[in-house]
């Protein structure tokens, strides 16, 4: 059930742009603590030191403050792969994502449930957490493919987020334990390079 203001006042209170991201990213470290589900706007207003009057007149309710949050701490996708190979950029890649796996998983898993109900907050993940890695996966792939490293109509390339996105969120899953780099190296030359051909 999510938190609705019973009315929202028209008027805004404009926060500094250091005290809005201090608190948007205390909104995301509490998703990320107690899931979406259990986070009450009380405990953002007592996180943050800010009364609940604020932070609905400013974002309304408490899906409109988590997508908000989401989309203001979006990072940068990763810049500059290009090694030369597509294993190379791959692996690059890869590298990126297991740097911010663990806080990555605890965020997704978070929100898991919600964002089945909500198309605001799942558009929000979308754009944090998966079109970034899409949209490098298809530069990474294209450039395979100008190569002639890559066969462009394997159909294996179309799987191929699929696989590296969910073997670094189902190893904790099955074995309890973080998908690290030894893990993503075994995985890559056993279940991905195989599947597009290279070596």
């Amino acid at each position: 059930m999510s938190e609705q203001s019973p009315a929202a006042p028209a008027r805004r209170t404009r926060l500094t742009p250091e005290r809005e991201q201090e608190l948007l990213t205390a909104v995301v470290d509490l998703v990320r603590e107690q899931g979406y589900e259990a986070l009450t706007m009380d405990a953002i207003a007592a996180r943050t030191k800010s009364s609940k009057a604020t932070l609905y007149r400013q974002w309304e309710s408490k899906p409109k403050l988590v997508a908000t949050a989401l989309r203001h701490l979006g990072r940068v996708p990763l810049e500059g792969v290009d090694t030369g190979s597509l294993a190379g950029d791959l692996r690059q890649m890869v590298a990126g994502f297991v740097t911010h796996a663990s806080e990555d998983t605890a965020l997704l898993n978070g929100l898991a449930h919600a964002v089945s109900k909500d198309s605001e907050l799942w558009q929000a993940l979308y754009e944090l957490h998966i079109r970034p890695g899409l949209e490098l996966l298809d530069t990474v792939l294209g450039r395979a493919a100008e190569r002639g490293e890559l066969d462009p109509d394997n159909p294996a390339n179309e799987f191929v987020p699929h696989l590296v996105i969910g073997a670094l969120g189902t190893r904790k899953l099955i074995e309890n334990r973080d998908a690290d780099a030894a893990y993503m190296e075994r995985y890559l030359r056993a279940v991905v390079f195989p599947a597009l051909g290279i070596a």
